[in-house]
């Protein structure tokens, strides 16, 4: 049997590994490397006399001057003291273009341009830790090219809600492999000396009234859910800054959350890094910075000195409300970061970077190539076949929209987009003609306003009525073709920071495109380009193929016209359950979603396909799901041992044969089921471990995947401990949450 895997398991995941057995050609990746790789160092104590000396020196007044904004994207550097301004940049989908430092204005600058990246719903689409770290060193050396101390990402909140506005962005539905893919991306940004900001701290789950509401659930889904993530890249990748959030948890704003700030992440976690607010988060001087923000960011007021880091807390102190014991402790956190990143103390063997590269864009369209996900292929209209084609037909807006822009929050100055449309005029044959018909408009209505607490489009409204002479024109390159491709979805004006949907129809009146597409030609390769889940029933019902891409970067047009044409097999996995009703989500089916002052999380650890799974909801597409053009069995699924005690590991294998006549990627998922009842309400399933294996046409692969024992505890809210019950546990094997090929038990003592 061959070597030639992908392996990422949870023991990977507490090493922050894969199994890297050998590289093959297409640089998979596996085991011992990735742990010695993703074994993150933290941040040095080596300087901190030399930070007291430093502070030492410092007047009160340029000690809070660090602690706040002084441009919109920097604090104040001291100059005679050798302490620069931290400079910052958001950076979800690539560094953001550089704007003015005392507004919101473009600097118009012509060195700023930078790789556009898959947006997080691709990334995390890929199931490969390997493409996040590729993903995290690419973006790092980016930053530094640009000058970047701290890049404001990644951005990986739980996705509650498929009408979420982030969710495009937000990665997945689940912990796991949420910390899977975010521990090796924080590793290797920060290899690049540039600090990871992670974001937002947290619960952090929805756009409707962000700034205000209050969160609420119970302390076992907080830690089962919602911090799994954020505590494997504070303790395992050592993250060097966390952003704080707009909302409230239990009754206090995230920036000013003792609870959260101080008692979980410094005293529990052992973070030694920053906490920066999200830009306009801080509501308070006092309560704030003694909760544990250190630097307070973007506040509404009328100059950079009246935020409540500045003039105010210096009144503090003056007035003996706040200690300057406090201040300094604020300050030290920050001259610590800077030396981590070498902005202090080494700076000659700093990094220097690179920005916009053919290498950058290379990594780009290896992750978007990963990423594409294919729903169905009943009639094999897929891969193209382009011997004697003679005529294609490209349909609708996305065949030709950019993404790097648009919408609300942070996008991405680039030269290099390639769309659809661009990437199949390239690669098809000359002899092929491609008639082109836009087919719909993507064109908005004024915001919409609403009461407290209703979900409201605070930024785009779709128009959802269909041009009837683009329908003509559609219609009429679909009848003259042998074959019609048509580019559906959303975009990023649609999908949305600040912006949550309200319900999940398909916009601009698009379901009426592709039925009239459909019936002027049968051969209809239907494929969606979106970051969040939509209404797919009728289409999936009508159509026979059906492609998802997402907001997938500089090159995504390229890799998703060599899925097409089959140059590229796709391994993509849905990283969210798809729905086929918005009540059947567990957020809407609570009737939690979107709350009013409060929100209260009724769905507790149920969450994505652990509540479908557990409460027997049929999905749309399950979570985990996507095809292939070719097909693979599961076989000799077993573990090394029957019994295990709570501190070992457990290795599970399983042989996986590619039956069919195509070399390709499967992502073989392991799940974990408590047998025979237990002390607490558990997920019929939950996601302890995955592998992506490369197999060739016609071989086997054997497939291992570690699972630490302690990966099945439970949080036991009485002691405040992981617990692990001893009993019976079933892994379940399989390609999707719902496509199980294999079981393995095991005893826990």
């Amino acid at each position: 049997m061959n070597k030639k895997i992908l392996c990422f398991s949870a023991a990977a995941v507490l090493l922050m590994a894969s199994c890297k057995e050998e590289k093959t050609t297409d640089e998979t990746a596996s085991s011992g490397e990735v742990a010695a790789t993703y074994e993150a160092k933290g941040m040095s104590d080596e300087y901190d006399a030399k930070i007291d000396e430093i502070v030492s020196k410092m007047t009160l007044e340029e000690k809070v001057g660090m602690l706040h904004g002084y441009s919109m994207f920097t604090n104040q550097g001291v100059e005679h003291l050798g302490i620069p301004e931290v400079h910052m940049a958001d950076g979800p989908l690539g560094v953001r273009e550089e704007i003015e430092r005392m507004s919101w204005k473009p600097a118009g600058r012509t060195d700023d341009f930078a790789t556009f990246y898959p947006a997080g719903g691709g990334l995390s689409a890929t199931w490969n830790p390997e493409m996040a770290a590729t993903f995290g060193k690419s973006i790092g050396e980016e930053s530094r090219a640009r000058g970047k101390d701290i890049l404001l990402a990644p951005a990986f909140n739980i996705v509650r809600t498929p009408v979420g506005g982030r969710t495009f962005e937000y990665l997945t539905e689940d912990p796991f492999l949420n910390k899977s893919l975010i521990v090796p991306y924080v590793v290797s940004l920060q290899e690049q000396d540039v600090a990871a900001c992670i974001k937002h701290f947290a619960a952090n789950n929805q756009e409707t009234n962000r700034g205000t509401v209050d969160v609420q659930m119970d302390e076992r889904t907080l830690r089962e859910i919602y911090l799994p993530a954020f505590e494997a890249a504070i303790t395992k990748a050592k993250a060097y800054s966390v952003m704080g959030a707009y909302n409230k948890f239990r009754g206090d704003f995230l920036c000013e959350n003792s609870y959260m700030l101080q008692d979980v992440l410094r005293d529990e976690w052992g973070f030694k890094g920053i906490v920066i607010s999200d830009w306009a988060a801080v509501h308070s001087t006092k309560k704030a910075l003694e909760a544990g923000t250190d630097l307070e960011m973007g506040t509404n007021k009328p100059t950079f000195d009246d935020f409540y880091f500045a003039k105010p807390l210096l009144e503090a102190v003056k007035a003996g409300t706040v200690t300057e014991a406090e201040i300094d402790k604020h300050v030290k956190r920050t001259l610590k970061l800077l030396f981590a990143v070498k902005a202090m103390g080494d700076t000659a063997g700093r990094a220097k970077g690179s920005i916009s590269t053919d290498a950058h864009f290379k990594d780009a369209y290896n992750i978007a190539s990963e990423s594409v996900v294919l729903l169905k292929n009943s009639e094999n209209l897929l891969p193209l076949k382009t011997d004697g084609l003679k005529s294609i037909a490209v349909i609708g807006a996305n065949a030709t929209k950019t993404h790097a822009q648009g919408g609300f929050g942070a996008g991405v100055k680039t030269k290099h987009e390639i769309t659809p449309l661009d990437a199949l005029k390239a690669k098809l044959p000359s002899s092929v003609a491609i008639n082109y018909a836009a087919g719909y408009k993507t064109e908005f209505k004024p915001r919409s306003e609403g009461k407290f607490g209703d979900v409201v489009q605070e930024v785009n409204v779709p128009i959802n009525t269909l041009d009837p002479k683009m329908i003509a024109e559609a219609v009429a390159a679909a009848k003259k073709s042998d074959v019609a491709v048509l580019f559906v979805g959303a975009n990023r004006d649609y999908e949305t920071e600040a912006s949550d949907r309200m319900d999940l129809s398909l916009p601009f009146g698009q379901q009426g495109l592709i039925d009239a597409v459909k019936a002027a030609n049968p051969k209809t390769i239907v494929v969606f380009i979106a970051g969040a889940p939509y209404d797919l029933n009728k289409t999936e019902k009508e159509n026979s193929t059906i492609v998802w891409s997402w907001y997938n970067g500089s090159e995504g047009g390229n890799a998703l016209a060599d899925v097409l044409l089959g140059k590229v097999n796709p391994s993509g996995k849905l990283p969210w359950t798809m729905p086929v009703k918005l009540e059947d989500s567990p957020a809407h089916a609570t009737k939690s979603f979107p709350g009013g002052a409060t929100e209260e999380y009724k769905e507790g650890i149920l969450v994505g396909y652990r509540w479908f799974d557990t409460k027997n909801v049929t999905p749309l597409y399950p979570f985990g799901y996507g095809l292939s053009y070719t097909t693979f069995e599961f076989a000799n699924a077993k573990a090394d041992k029957k019994e295990y005690a709570t501190d070992d590991t457990i290795t599970v294998t399983v042989d996986v044969k590619n039956t069919g006549k195509t070399d390709g990627k499967e992502v073989v998922q392991l799940y974990a089921s408590k047998t025979g009842g237990s002390k607490v309400t558990r997920a019929n399933k939950e996601l302890k471990g995955f592998t992506k294996a490369l197999v060739k046409a016609g071989s086997t692969e054997s497939v291992t995947i570690k699972v630490p024992v302690k990966e099945l505890a439970y949080y036991d809210v009485a002691t405040k401990k992981w617990t692990v019950e001893s009993g019976t546990y079933t892994f379940k094997l399989g390609s999707s949450s719902r496509d199980i090929k294999g079981e393995v038990s095991v005893n826990i003592k």
